[in-house]
């Protein structure tokens, strides 16, 4: 059984609108994720240490993906994931790609640099959220090309709306998302963002970025249609999750540079009035 889902999430995760079938199947692939996710990002490792440990867990994930039986110290992990991979075959180099965008993400950080531009920033977006959309309609048994691209988009919108949510953690823990082309055409200082200064520039960069992921989720949003029953509801919940962190950062105008914006109760409510009218 896979670990039961514990971090804060702006989304539902195997929730009870999840087809019940697939609940254990998508905990084990959460599971997974959050747990290399984690290993990036938690505690005070160093960055060799990080690296090492996540270049372990991918070798374990290729010795698990060969059949061979899970071991210590993530045997919790792989074990269900292991059952998943056979019951459903599931695309091995789609959790490949995750590791390597976590990998990416702790040279980047130790090395205190950026992302160039947005087609850089994308190709990350390519590794660590759209194999997930890919991994779920999987499981759903939908293969359509526009189904697929709808997934990606929706992904992408999902991992830069938590990069424009998360500005306030990540600038101060080395990890810089804003592209470099974007922080120039608006006249964004490097010095201004470090010191999480919410200036008219600044504004206005985070307001364009914003605008961006809203795109993103918008264009991927008719999925929702394509998957069948419970799934279908829970995608609508998941974008209108992103969507309303979107209405946040816009709200605090630039202020997301040093408040974090969360979602609560009432939002759900809100959330879910949304999800009814699409």
């Amino acid at each position: 059984m896979a670990a039961p889902v514990t971090h804060y999430e702006n989304f539902p995760v195997a929730s009870l609108l999840c087809p019940p079938h697939l609940r254990q199947p998508i905990a084990a692939l959460y599971a997974f994720a959050r747990t290399a996710d984690d290993m990036a990002d938690e505690g005070d490792a160093t960055p060799a240490q990080r690296l090492a440990d996540l270049t372990a867990y991918r070798a374990e994930l290729a010795r698990v993906a060969a059949g061979q039986p899970p071991a210590a110290p993530w045997a919790a992990v792989f074990g269900p994931l292991q059952a998943v991979l056979r019951q459903h075959q599931l695309p091995v180099p789609l959790l490949d790609d995750l590791l390597s965008a976590f990998i990416q993400d702790v040279e980047k950080t130790r090395d205190a640099q950026g992302y160039t531009d947005r087609a850089e920033l994308l190709d990350y977006c390519r590794r660590s959220a759209n194999p997930i959309g890919r991994l779920l309609l999987h499981l759903y048994g939908v293969t359509g090309a526009q189904a697929l691209q709808e997934s990606d988009a929706i992904c992408t919108a999902l991992q830069l709306i938590n990069f424009w949510q998360d500005l306030s953690v990540d600038i101060p823990r080395g990890r810089h998302y804003l592209p470099h082309a974007d922080c120039a055409r608006h006249g964004a200082g490097p010095a201004d963002l470090q010191a999480l200064r919410s200036t008219p520039d600044n504004a206005r960069l985070v307001a364009d970025c914003a605008r961006w992921a809203r795109t993103s989720m918008q264009s991927g949003a008719p999925l929702v249609h394509r998957l069948p029953g419970r799934a279908g509801w829970e995608l609508r919940l998941v974008v209108q999750g992103g969507l309303r962190i979107l209405d946040k950062v816009d709200a605090l105008q630039g202020g997301s540079l040093h408040t974090r914006p969360k979602l609560h109760a009432w939002d759900w409510c809100l959330m879910l009035g949304r999800a009814l009218a699409m």
